[in-house]
């Protein structure tokens, strides 16, 4: 029996090649506005580090709230229009920060709003987003697909902040924030082109019964999502891992841009070069994240990399005012370098074993569990940097930060060796363990809506 051809690279889908394109460009410009927002806090509006750290409360405390319901309904609706709707909106909700500022009226508090909008436009789009890949390319293509897209953030990091910087000396930082809404635009006109590629909803069965039934129908849903990573051996680790990642880093960078400005001494050009020449780290990241895993293991690589971000945390913790470079972007580096490999295969392991009608519930329950501590981290690292300062609080995380990986240390992912192909084929590997923790998370048809 001949044997089959290889599959084409992703470099020759076209759809894929629009998402990819239109992702590009939204992440330079989120670059910018990830510098320009907190100097504008800080430098503009001479805002507090508690207040600074407010910010990043504020902007993921819809992770919180809101990605858990957003995964039902990203599972009952088509995915592009949510990724339009969700670029276009986030369009203006930028815009509003130059154009206040132009009249003389921006405050802390339009910033709040700001980061609350976008924060709920994003969990829509990121739930929508990580949905949407599965049914865009085939499963064996997953992989390629987040390096791919994670290879275009590692570089949109690399030039980003050189240019945020750059633009905010020359520009003002509120100005330097149209950038972002602009690129927004350009990823919503991006994924718009995009054709035929996603399969339809299947229609619910029956009559759409009471404005109860349909809440009874959506909480059941959102249930099972939790019940399905929760009961799932591997995604419960990976998502504890994870979680426990974002909580204890964001304690730093929350304060982050406070501590550099007010501490260290650096303005934004310095800031922008060094998160530019750090970020360097992720690139190699997304380039060889393949090579490890296949080397080493999906499960060691995914161990390995995660392990990685307590030393990076200590880089922060050590760096002298006056000679403080060197060791910032040696810290971004590790950063982007670890975060990028256990990305790459931690979310195409969950996107491969999931089925397609789960993508959304699970992408969901992970986005909910993972980046729901980023609020709270923030929100620690302000209250840890009034109380005690900002450089115990930066050593405070840095310490924390080596504990993350005992999770997936001490779980069945250590010892996988290679990425499954599908559901089918994780069942069978897993001697049908799989589809029964489905089949149990999933009572039945979908609800009725």
């Amino acid at each position: 029996m001949p044997e089959p051809a290889p599959r084409q690279s992703l470099f020759h889908h076209p759809n894929f090649l629009k998402l990819w394109v239109g992702d590009t460009i939204s992440q330079v410009g989120t670059q910018v506005s990830q510098l320009a927002i907190p100097l504008i806090a800080i430098l503009v509006l001479q805002a507090s580090a508690f207040e600074v750290a407010l910010l990043g409360t504020v902007q993921f405390l819809p992770f919180l709230l809101f990605t858990l319901p957003a995964g039902a309904w990203v599972d009952r609706l088509q995915r592009r229009p949510i990724l339009i709707i969700g670029d276009l909106g986030r369009a203006i909700a930028l815009a509003s920060i130059p154009i206040a500022f132009a009249l003389g009226s921006l405050t802390i508090l339009q910033l709040y709003v700001v980061g609350f909008a976008m924060g709920i436009l994003t969990v829509f789009f990121d739930v929508s987003y990580q949905s949407y890949l599965p049914s865009l390319v085939d499963r064996d293509q997953l992989v390629e697909g987040n390096a791919k897209l994670q290879a275009s953030q590692s570089g949109a990091q690399t030039i980003g902040p050189t240019l945020g910087g750059y633009l905010i000396g020359v520009l003002t930082a509120p100005f330097a924030v149209v950038v972002d809404a602009a690129s927004y635009l350009a990823s919503a006109l991006f994924v718009f082109t995009i054709r035929g590629s996603e399969p339809p909803i299947p229609p619910a069965d029956g009559p759409p019964g009471s404005r109860a039934e349909r809440l009874r129908g959506f909480g059941r849903e959102i249930r099972e999502g939790i019940a399905y990573v929760v009961g799932h051996p591997y995604l419960r680790m990976i998502a504890a891992s994870t979680s426990s990642s974002n909580l204890f880093s964001n304690v730093m960078f929350g304060i982050y841009f406070v501590y550099v400005v007010r501490v260290l001494g650096l303005d934004a050009v310095r800031i922008g070069l060094i998160g530019s020449l750090g970020s360097l780290g992720a690139v190699a990241g997304a380039l060889t994240a393949n090579r490890i895993a296949a080397r080493i293991g999906v499960g060691r690589a995914t161990v390995g990399s995660i392990a990685l971000g307590g030393p990076a945390g200590l880089l922060v913790a050590i760096a002298p005012q006056g000679a403080a470079e060197p060791f910032l972007v040696a810290a971004l580096a590790l950063f982007g370098f670890s975060g990028l490999v256990y990305n790459i295969n931690q979310v195409s392991f969950r996107q491969a074993i999931t089925p397609e009608r789960m993508q959304g519930r699970m992408n969901a329950t992970m986005r909910f569990l993972v980046w729901g501590t980023i609020p709270i981290g923030s929100l620690i690292g302000g209250v840890l940097a009034t109380v005690f300062g900002l450089a115990t609080t930066i050593w405070i995380s840095a310490i924390l930060g080596f504990l993350p990986f005992l999770f997936v240390f001490f779980s069945p992912m250590r010892s996988l060796r290679t990425m499954p192909t599908s559901p089918e084929d994780w069942a069978e590997r897993t001697g049908g363990e799989a589809l029964a923790a489905t089949s149990a998370a999933q009572p039945g048809p979908p609800a009725k809506v």
